[in-house]
């Protein structure tokens, strides 16, 4: 770690002076194995980053007292930077996700719900830069989204986006009630790691069928004229994984396995966990009331997070992408824990 004080401020043109601090290079070796450890414990590799931190912000405090206030906010939004990043410390908190918005009870309410938080998550991984890609979009009945799969790629997507794993809770006026009653409906997301190909999963092709079907969505050349589409059953657990955006069954086959990989990892983790959980003596609660966020339209505005307690009335701009409020701020709740 170093600090370059000739970069900010009227000296600038001068010739650098840079201070080298020591790294402790024992420390740096082991946390590089951590990563790639199967047994790694989350957070074993976050104290030393956090002092690596908090060294930092005393760095930054005191360079603050000696430049114009014009580069306080930069200096800010380095640190800000710096602080996130310590914050992902497990396995694969660093790669890319895949996220799955599915409606809950509501009906077309439910899928209109599902087709609102779909454009919301694509609207933040725009804002942040993030490639997104379509894996699986289905349309529903009338108005909305059956279902809704795409892969965010960008630094710490996973470990950033896997606290909107959850049920998400609207209240509103229904645009689809002629009495303009007031309606409460639910929709699931589900945040999944793209694994490494080092990663092994124990999946038999023999124990998946593929089945192909011509896309039921909008698309240009091939979709909707070809059997492009393809259906993947995990026979042995019967997960059913859909693609159905790319031009050629080739692509969707191969997006469609990489989602069930994720999803039997992501399985055997849970089983792995609830087992923990039952010797611990946990319980989870799975009843009425355990959806992570609500967004009231009406009778008032507000989003509102049940975790952190963050909440704030512009509920406009959160359904528009502006997440980070609610993202960052559940990280940083979740720390101080």
């Amino acid at each position: 770690m170093y600090e370059q004080t000739s970069m900010i401020g009227p000296q600038a043109a001068e010739a650098p002076a840079v201070r080298y601090y020591e790294i402790n290079e024992e420390t740096a070796r082991n946390a590089h194995y951590c990563v790639h450890m199967s047994d790694y414990k989350p957070g074993s590799a976050t104290a030393e980053y956090r002092r690596a931190v908090d060294k930092a912000a005393a760095l930054v405090e005191a360079k603050k007292a000696r430049v114009s206030p014009f580069y306080h906010d930069k200096l800010d939004a380095l640190l800000d930077a710096l602080e996130i990043s310590s914050w992902f410390s497990e396995r694969f908190d660093g790669g890319d996700a895949i996220l799955t918005v599915n409606p809950g009870s509501g009906g077309l309410e439910a899928q209109d719900w599902t087709d609102m938080l779909y454009r919301m998550y694509v609207r933040y991984a725009e804002k942040k830069d993030w490639k997104v890609t379509v894996l699986d979009v289905v349309p529903g009945e009338g108005i909305g989204l059956d279902k809704a799969t795409i892969q965010i790629e960008g630094r710490n997507a996973f470990g950033m986006l896997k606290s909107e794993s959850g049920v998400h809770r609207l209240v509103r006026i229904s645009p689809t009630d002629d009495k303009k009653r007031r309606h409460t409906t639910f929709a699931g997301v589900e945040v999944l790691p793209v694994l490494p190909d080092d990663i092994e999963v124990d999946l038999n092709p023999a124990d998946v069928r593929v089945d192909v079907y011509r896309s039921s969505g909008p698309g240009g050349q091939c979709v909707n004229t070809t059997d492009s589409a393809v259906r993947l059953t995990h026979i042995p657990t019967n997960i059913v994984v859909t693609c159905q955006n790319e031009k050629s069954q080739l692509q969707n086959k191969e997006a469609a396995f990489r989602v069930l990989k994720a999803k039997l990892y992501e399985r055997e983790e849970q089983k792995r966990q609830e087992e923990l959980a039952e010797l611990r003596g946990d319980r989870m609660d799975n009843t009425f009331g355990s959806q992570i966020r609500n967004y009231v339209l009406y009778p008032y505005q507000m989003v509102k997070d049940v975790r952190s307690g963050i909440e704030t009335g512009n509920v406009d701009a959160v359904l528009d992408g502006e997440l980070d409020e609610f993202v960052i701020g559940y990280h940083r709740w979740r720390v101080s824990q």
